[in-house]
């Protein structure tokens, strides 16, 4: 019996853990309706996103509405794992469901999919405003870093979007106490970035931070994390029924 238990505690995701498998299968929906809007991939881009979609009907706004709670630091963190019920957790709430979404999101990776958007996205700024993309032509890169240009809607809400999905990252990684020379610091940076208007600046910025969070396996240290909580609840428990 323990052994059964011990393999389904190890199947069963956290609240946290759920919460975390939602925001991704967004950010495959997401990117997969950018793919159709501008025509990337356009073979299986429109099945993708209606299976993604089916999931994450509003990918923007749920990432958003997280992100705000990480900036008002309101995500729960312990108290969610003890709200674990596993006769209420259906197939869907599992480690398969999770599973799933890593597929997809390698598949994404390999597919360089978010560098494609961004290309698309550039080229419809572009072709939006000559006038300012043929004056860019003739600038230096440092000048043109410098100076800046002005970013489109869809871009503008792209950075939104990245900064969102950054401070929830940081702000659970703070709340772990992992990553402690730099989380706060992280944390701070993208509260401040995110409260003002979106420039070209910050579209760099987020793709840096983007790299740096994946360079530093932030989500695989917080899926081990949370695995170590609930190993060292598990282990109190068959104490406790020891005696």
């Amino acid at each position: 019996l323990r052994a059964v238990r011990a393999t389904v505690q190890i199947l069963m995701l956290t609240q946290e853990e759920m919460e975390e498998v939602v925001l991704k299968m967004c950010w495959l929906a997401r990117y997969w309706g950018l793919c159709v809007k501008y025509g990337i991939y356009p073979d299986i881009a429109e099945a993708k996103h209606e299976y993604w979609s089916s999931f994450a009907p509003l990918p923007l706004e749920i990432v958003m509405a997280v992100g705000q709670k990480a900036k008002d630091d309101n995500l729960s963190v312990d108290n969610d794992l003890d709200q674990r019920n596993t006769s209420e957790l259906s197939g869907e709430s599992n480690a398969e469901s999770m599973l799933i979404v890593e597929k997809g999101l390698r598949e994404l990776a390999v597919l360089k999919v978010e560098d494609a958007v961004r290309l698309a996205m550039a080229q419809q700024r572009r072709k939006n405003m000559q006038k300012q993309s043929l004056a860019e032509d003739v600038r230096s890169p440092s000048q043109k870093y410098s100076e800046g240009y002005e970013l489109s809607p869809e871009e503008a809400e792209e950075v939104q979007f990245k900064q969102a999905w950054l401070l929830y990252f940081w702000r659970r990684a703070k709340n772990h106490c992992l990553e402690e020379d730099i989380a706060d610091d992280r944390v701070n940076f993208w509260i401040n970035h995110s409260a003002r208007a979106a420039t070209s600046h910050d579209a760099v910025d987020v793709e840096r931070g983007i790299m740096e969070m994946r360079k530093l396996g932030l989500e695989i240290q917080l899926w081990e994390e949370t695995r170590r909580w609930i190993n060292e609840q598990d282990s109190q428990a068959k104490k406790q029924t020891d005696f």
